[in-house]
């Protein structure tokens, strides 16, 4: 099905090879990517070939994270959008906590869209990466988003997801740093078989490169003779799955389905073919054969523990023993989880099933699920099945073609665009009730539970034909591929006029008289200062997880509803994991401030005896440390958060993503790692003294000699910070991009 070459490899007209007959060299080859074709094309740093300077065409933004960056580049000089900047409302606009919070948001990015001359998508008009499908995308571009999921690299546009602070480098005309990256082929042979949908392909990448880590930070590219087999949903749905292998972006090869695509939505000139040259060069290569994908689940707490369904209903006693271990591993006593119960004697029951979201929602997806369910029944048990088409032009086709009829007979709920049910702020489970979703993720309490308070509910990943079969079997976990269905081809037609009656766009309309409208929620960010000559780290959590997510870091759900107030939502950092975290963090930012004012506490000076330090040059922060932190959404309140505590630094063996390493810095949070053969076996409350720190990273010093402090004495230990940019550094030292900006 997938095999992976952890080598370099050509692809020579069309067909992968060892190597280049005309002696084309690697790096010769590479320029002949699409990948390259469209970085070299946005790079502004013609000069160097390895450090890229990238002006994106395009800005994407959603309810959770546009007030944040609005607020950040209003603070750092903002005065118009320079480039188009889609603020959409698919995250908060149902959920019901903080009584007028959430539409005080709404009418913020509405004044700011008239005030500095952006585009404005009302709540529930359109999921953020739909509307970037519809309006935005162009053959050739490239598009920053702040979710992690921006992928339109089916559409011929390379999206990049990445927290707020990368966005308001290009509201304020800077640029997206990055080393020059590797491209993996991705080559698709035959076709997927009746049944089988793109989740099914999605989540089998996913199994077959997380873990191992091979296409980290890396371009993934779509060829082959396999890809026109697929339609453009399809593509899109694969595609945006891309995020989940931790790659940094994707781009695919484009053709007639795609030109018809733009055609579709009227705007045939935004169409270009895009192929790599005649002799390409990739550093890794996987080949998939979709002829021989099956329909897949992805088991809890992570897309890629991915089995076939039919080897999970195999072998479903030991499949969910290991997911209750693994509960038990993070939750300990607090909850327990009952996979168990869901096994009888004819098979495995979810309770609920959820087709949503960027990946789930499209049309394509939709239809043959309600032709799967057109005369069938979801019961009347415990099973319950929801459906959100990604936007109303997609609702309203569903609509006229009869799908949305079908989809209720059958017991369906049609519920409006909302990406809720893929974080946690829609349908969220009854406690122990196994959701299977065809959405983005399925990590811990990302379907909204709350361990802390006894709960927790699964989700599982499945793609929305067998999630529709399933229903159709009252809620027995069952392939699409086991089911009859009439799978009728139904061509797309987009109304545009449904949005021109509801949307703002107004690029290139700035008003600077325009007055921006707060709510009492919308706050500013708090003062930050900047770093020290040394640094005495106070360990606030440790963690030994193998990877922890964004969502461990910040929560999402109901407490997202609080991001435009960096205060309150600090105070559910790391609430689902660690919760001592907020109160440890407070108590060492209020020990800092008194060392600030001259009253050194007696913990700190006693730490700071022990290595000789000076308490007048060394700054006290919290610090987190984590295996592998970072995995999941680009949510900069992961990081933000930390800050707005007193946190300073993180420790770990290696960042999950570059996007939440980003965060880090742009929020003035030292990215420190550590050897992996360095056991941290330190606990809350034991100190990391940094000497130095402020030299170390204004002169690009990438090993920094420190010491650990514990109640048994003190250790060397050795942190890196490896390939700060110059800007990165002085980011850094300023205390974080608004200083940096104001100071520069």
């Amino acid at each position: 099905m997938i095999e992976l070459k952890n080598h370099g490899m050509y692809l020579v007209n069309g067909i992968p090879q060892e190597n280049a007959p005309d002696g084309t060299t690697p790096d010769e080859g590479r320029e002949n990517t699409i990948a390259y074709s469209i970085l070299r094309a946005h790079n502004q740093n013609k000069a160097d070939k390895t450090n890229l300077k990238i002006k994106f065409d395009c800005l994407v933004s959603h309810d959770i994270t546009y007030v944040g960056i609005i607020q950040t580049a209003r603070a750092s000089g903002l005065r118009e959008f320079p480039i188009p900047y889609a603020m959409t409302n698919c995250h908060n606009s149902l959920c019901a906590v903080g009584g007028t919070i959430n539409e005080d948001d709404h009418v913020f990015g509405l004044s700011a869209a008239k005030k500095y001359g952006g585009i404005f998508v009302p709540t529930n008009q359109s999921v953020i990466h739909s509307f970037a499908r519809e309006e935005m995308v162009k053959c050739g571009n490239m598009i920053l988003g702040s979710d992690s999921h921006t992928r339109y690299g089916a559409l011929g546009t390379m999206g990049v997801g990445e927290g707020g602070g990368e966005l308001v480098k290009q509201l304020l005309k800077h640029t997206y740093d990055v080393k020059a990256p590797e491209v993996v082929m991705v080559y698709l042979t035959g076709a997927p078989k009746r049944g089988v949908g793109p989740h099914d392909v999605a989540i089998a990448l996913v199994g077959a490169t997380f873990k191992s880590g091979c296409v980290k930070n890396k371009v993934l590219e779509f060829v082959g003779p396999g890809v026109k087999s697929m339609s453009a949903d399809y593509r899109c749905a694969v595609d945006v799955m891309t995020t989940e292998t931790t790659c940094l972006t994707s781009i695919w090869e484009t053709d007639e389905v795609i030109k018809d695509y733009y055609t579709t939505y009227a705007r045939p000139e935004d169409y270009k073919e895009l192929k790599p040259g005649k002799v390409a060069y990739y550093d890794d290569m996987i080949t998939i054969d979709l002829s021989k994908v099956e329909p897949m689940i992805a088991m809890p707490f992570h897309p890629s523990n991915a089995y076939t369904i039919k080897e999970f209903t195999q072998n479903a006693k030991d499949i969910c023993a290991s997911v209750e271990k693994e509960a038990k591993e993070k939750f300990g006593a607090k909850v327990e989880l009952d996979l168990m119960s869901k096994i009888h004697k004819d098979g495995v029951y979810a309770d609920q099933g959820i087709i949503a979201g960027c990946s789930g929602g499209l049309f394509d997806n939709i239809v043959e699920a309600a032709q799967i369910l057109d005369g069938q029944s979801t019961g009347n048990g415990y099973f319950t099945m929801s459906v959100y088409p990604t936007s109303v032009p997609v609702s309203l086709e569903l609509t006229k073609i009869g799908m949305t009829s079908k989809l209720l007979e059958a017991g369906v709920v049609i519920k409006p665009s909302f990406c809720g049910p893929c974080f946690g702020a829609g349908d969220v489970p009854a406690n122990n009730g196994l959701s299977i979703r065809h959405a983005t993720r399925n990590f811990p309490n990302r379907e909204g539970s709350k361990p802390g308070e006894g709960q927790l509910a699964t989700v599982a990943l499945m793609d929305s034909r067998s999630i529709a079969a399933t229903a159709a079997n009252g809620g027995r976990i069952t392939p699409a591929t086991e089911v009859e269905y009439d799978n009728k081809h139904y061509d797309y037609h987009f109304d545009k006029a449904v949005y021109d009656k509801r949307l703002y766009r107004g690029f290139g309309k700035a008003n600077p008289d325009e007055e921006l409208k707060f709510g009492p929620n919308i706050k500013d960010w708090p003062k930050m200062h900047a770093l020290t000559e040394d640094i005495l780290l106070d360990l606030a959590a440790v963690i030994h997880d193998e990877v922890t997510t964004t969502d461990e870091l910040i929560p999402s759900g109901e407490t997202s509803s609080y991001r435009s107030n960096p205060l309150r939502l600090s105070e559910f950092a790391l609430s689902r994991r660690v919760p001592e975290y907020v109160g440890r963090s407070k108590a060492i930012k209020e020990m800092d401030e008194a060392r600030r004012a001259g009253n050194v506490p007696a913990e700190i000076a006693e730490a700071l005896k022990k290595v000789g330090a000076d308490a007048s040059k060394t700054g006290v922060v919290s610090c987190v440390f984590a295996n592998r932190p970072g995995d999941g959404s680009a949510r900069e309140q992961a990081a933000s958060c930390q800050k707005v505590l007193g946190g300073g630094a993180n420790i770990c063996y290696e960042y999950a993503t570059k996007r939440y390493r980003s965060n880090c810095i742009n929020w003035g949070i030292l990215p420190f790692t550590i050897d992996k053969d360095t056991a941290f076996d330190y606990e809350p409350g034991d100190f990391v003294y940094v000497p130095g720190i402020r030299d170390a990273v204004a002169n690009g010093k990438e090993e920094i000699p420190a010491k650990v402090i514990t109640k048994s004495g003190v250790k060397d230990i050795t942190l890196y910070i490896k390939g700060l940019t110059p800007d990165e550094k002085q980011i850094l030292i300023d205390g974080c991009l608004m200083n940096y900006y104001a100071n520069h």
